[in-house]
C-alpha cells in the first residue's frame, strides 16, 4: 500500500488532493479537476529509502537516506520498488571512472527497476499502452532506481513479464537493450556462427539467447563454472584462456562470422580479429579504444562509441514479449537488502558473481 498525501481520505473511495470536481476513475478511485492523480492507498505523504555516494570513492561512500516522494505530474507515474537491479555502470558512477565532478554529488544510484505502479498521473501512457494503478511494471531507463519508490516517466514503464520474478525482471533491461544493440550492429542472423565472449555474464547471457533466437549457432567464453548454464542457454561454451583460438577453431571448422566482446580483455580482441575476416561484424562493449583502433563496432557510452540510444529503447518492448514467450531467461545470482548495498556493490565489483546481483528496499 502506498501513503498518499494532501488529506486523510476514506478508503472507501480514495480522493485525489483537490476537491472541486471528480471525473470518471477506475473502482475505488476518484480523480481530481486540478491534478488527475490515482491512488493504490491513502494516507500521508509517503516517506521511503534511496541510496545515495556522498562522494567519490568505493562502496563505503554509499548512504541510505529518508527520501519523501511527490506525486507523479503529467505523464508520469509512482512505481513502489520490489527489486532494483545492479549493473557495473552504478558503481562507475561514484567510484570516478566517468569523472569526479562534486557538483553532481550526492549522485542517485540505479537505472533499472521493477515494482508495482501505486499513482499515475494524467496522459501516463507508456510503450506497451496506458500505464494503470496496480500494474506490475519494469522500469528503464530510469534515475535513483536504488529506492523503495521512485517517480517516472511513463515512457520508461512496460509491463513485467509474467514469467519472471520481481527480481529477475528488475535485472533484464540494461543487459538486454544492450545484447539486442549488440546482436544488430554485428547482424547476427540465421545459421550465422557467432564467439560471444564473456557468455555467462549479464549482457552475455542475453546475447548468447538472442543470438540463439536469431537462428545462430552460439559459442560462448566462460569459465568451467557457467559451462552447464550456458548449454541450458543454447550455446556451444568454452574456456577462456590459453590456447582460445585453437580451441574455437576446433569447433568451428566452417569459420566464425561474428563476434561480440562483453569483456574487454585483449583476448577476447585478438580473437575476434583473428576469427572473423570483416571487422564490421566484431562488436565490443568494453574495449573501447582497441576497439576504435581496429575498426570494430564500438558500443555503448565510452568514449566514441555509438550509444544505440533509439535501437536499444526499442529493444525493450521485443524484450518483455520474448520473455513473456518464455524465451528469455534472467539468472540471479544473489539478492541483497537495499541497506546492504555496500556489500552488494563489492561482489558486483570482483566480477565472481554467477548471475545479476539485485536489491530488495
Amino acid at each position: 500500500m502506498s501513503l498518499v498525501w494532501g488529506t486523510t481520505y476514506a478508503r472507501s473511495g480514495i480522493r485525489s488532493e483537490f476537491t472541486d470536481r471528480h471525473d470518471e476513475a477506475p473502482t475505488g478511485c476518484s480523480v481530481s479537476a486540478r491534478r488527475n492523480v490515482w491512488w493504490l492507498a491513502p494516507v500521508d505523504r509517503p516517506v521511503g529509502i534511496a541510496v545515495v555516494a556522498t562522494a567519490y570513492g568505493g562502496p563505503e561512500v554509499l548512504s541510505i537516506i529518508e527520501d519523501q516522494v511527490g506525486p507523479p505530474g503529467p505523464g508520469e507515474v509512482l512505481v513502489e520498488v520490489r527489486a532494483a537491479g545492479t549493473n557495473p555502470a552504478d558503481y562507475k558512477t561514484y567510484s570516478g571512472a566517468f569523472g569526479l565532478d562534486p557538483a553532481k554529488l550526492p549522485i542517485r544510484l540505479g537505472f533499472e527497476a521493477a515494482g508495482v505502479v501505486s499513482a499515475v498521473g494524467e496522459q501516463a501512457t507508456g510503450p506497451a499502452g496506458p500505464v494503470k494503478v496496480g500494474d506490475e511494471v519494469v522500469a528503464y531507463r530510469v534515475q535513483g532506481a536504488y529506492a523503495s519508490q521512485i517517480v517516472v516517466p511513463a515512457s520508461a514503464v512496460l509491463p513485467k513479464p509474467s514469467t519472471l520474478s520481481f527480481d529477475e525482471a528488475s535485472g533484464m533491461m540494461l543487459t538486454g537493450a544492450t545484447a539486442y544493440h549488440a546482436i544488430n550492429a554485428t547482424s547476427v542472423g540465421q545459421d550465422d556462427t557467432v564467439v560471444i565472449h564473456g557468455g555467462a555474464g549479464g549482457v552475455g547471457s542475453m546475447a548468447v539467447q538472442l543470438a540463439v533466437i536469431a537462428g545462430a549457432r552460439v559459442i560462448a567464453t566462460a569459465g568451467p563454472d557457467s559451462h552447464a548454464y550456458l548449454c541450458q542457454l543454447g550455446a556451444e561454451p568454452v574456456v577462456y584462456g590459453d590456447g582460445l583460438l585453437e580451441r574455437i577453431r576446433a569447433l568451428a571448422d566452417h569459420g566464425v562470422d561474428a563476434a561480440i566482446d562483453t569483456v574487454g580483455s585483449d583476448e577476447a580482441v585478438d580473437t575476434s580479429v583473428a576469427l572473423v575476416a570483416d571487422r564490421g561484424r566484431i562488436a565490443t562493449i568494453a574495449a573501447f579504444q582497441r576497439g576504435a583502433q581496429l575498426g570494430l563496432r564500438v558500443l555503448g557510452g565510452g568514449p566514441g562509441a555509438d550509444p544505440g540510444t533509439v535501437i536499444r529503447n526499442a529493444a525493450r518492448l521485443i524484450l518483455v514479449r520474448l520473455a513473456d514467450a518464455g524465451k528469455l531467461r534472467v539468472r540471479v545470482g544473489a539478492a541483497y537488502p537495499l541497506a546492504e548495498v555496500a556489500a552488494a556493490h563489492r561482489e558486483l565489483a570482483s566480477g565472481h558473481a554467477l548471475g545479476k546481483i539485485v536489491l530488495n528496499p
